[in-house]
């Protein structure tokens, strides 16, 4: 049968512009495949998700993808191709309304649905995507919390390992990921240079600097080490095992506690530096190499300016 179609195809491609051709093939192969229909959501998010592993999406992002567009396609119970804009603002919404989930939440998954449906019309399974018709949730602007100079040094007071200060000095002072932290090795540290490079998402790798304190500590944390694990920071359980990111979001949130100070967590680190290097006049630009960012709004969702340093410049730059 699908000669057919393709036999149908080749003989009207004079005779249609590919819009047109896109959408017979679509009318020809609904119609006279119809017991593809039943497995067609489930093999194409594996075709999708499969692209996705290609283009090196890391397996927590493919993760997600995979069980959000399950739900939908469970939730509508229709062929993906079968799929309209009405169906997917009637999903969103009650998404939103039985989960009660935030807008962030809501404009999360439909990124994640323009994402698919995009490559389903990229691939020729439907003319257009549906998701065009359903533009970008707007969502409130939340002034995020960021770590003082005194909440720093108090987080440092309350350290009882090495270990414990060398990370928190060297979040503070590089602004990394903790995924990227918790991958670094010994070998990918220079501190004579005061550098390190690490990994980010897409396995793209980036160098990161750190200040001379964090040198001193973290120079001190590994001569007191007495194993062979490559790994840069390693667990305080006696088996010198790399340390994993819950156990390094455990222990700051402990310190945080101790130091009684509110959600410390290793993003808040991250926030923190991209928002002191704004205001203390580093470009943008630099800030977005500095944190490994794709795109620029995505660095200045991360910045928080002090809202004294734009009266001052007001006063520079306008009176």
């Amino acid at each position: 049968m699908e000669t057919i179609i393709n036999s149908v195809l080749s003989q009207m491609q004079n005779m249609l512009d590919p819009s047109q051709l896109k959408h017979l093939a679509e009318v020809l192969r609904v119609t006279l495949l119809p017991t593809q229909e039943t497995s067609a959501p489930q093999n194409l998010l594996t075709l999708f998700l499969t692209a996705k592993e290609v283009e090196g999406c890391s397996p927590k992002t493919i993760a997600y993808y995979e069980s959000t567009l399950q739900h939908m396609t469970q939730a509508l119970a229709k062929p993906c191709t079968r799929i309209n804009s009405d169906d997917l603002r009637e999903y969103l919404n009650r998404y939103e309304n039985e989960r009660h989930a935030g807008k962030v939440t809501i404009d999360n998954i439909r990124r994640i649905m323009s994402s698919f449906f995009a490559w389903l019309e990229d691939e020729d399974y439907i003319v257009k995507s549906p998701v065009r018709r359903i533009h970008r949730v707007k969502t409130a602007v939340m002034a995020k919390e960021v770590l003082s100079d005194e909440n720093l040094e108090t987080l440092r007071d309350r350290c009882g390992t090495l270990r414990d200060l060398a990370i928190v000095d060297i979040l503070a002072s590089t602004g990394m990921r903790v995924g990227e932290l918790v991958g670094l090795n010994i070998a990918d540290v220079n501190l004579q240079e005061r550098e390190c490079l690490v990994t980010g998402k897409g396995n793209k790798q980036r160098p990161v600097y750190f200040d001379a304190r964090t040198k001193l500590h973290l120079t001190a944390y590994l001569q007191s080490r007495n194993d062979s694990n490559p790994a840069l920071f390693v667990a305080l359980n006696g088996d010198g095992d790399r340390i994993s990111i819950g156990g390094i979001e455990s222990r700051l949130r402990q310190l945080g506690k101790d130091a009684g100070i509110h959600r410390v967590h290793p993003h808040k680190f991250r926030r923190t530096l991209a928002t002191h290097a704004i205001d203390k006049g580093m470009p943008i630009e630099q800030v977005q190499k500095l944190l490994g960012h794709a795109r620029i709004d995505t660095t200045m969702h991360y910045v928080m300016v002090n809202q004294n340093n734009v009266k001052a410049s007001h006063r520079r730059y306008l009176e």
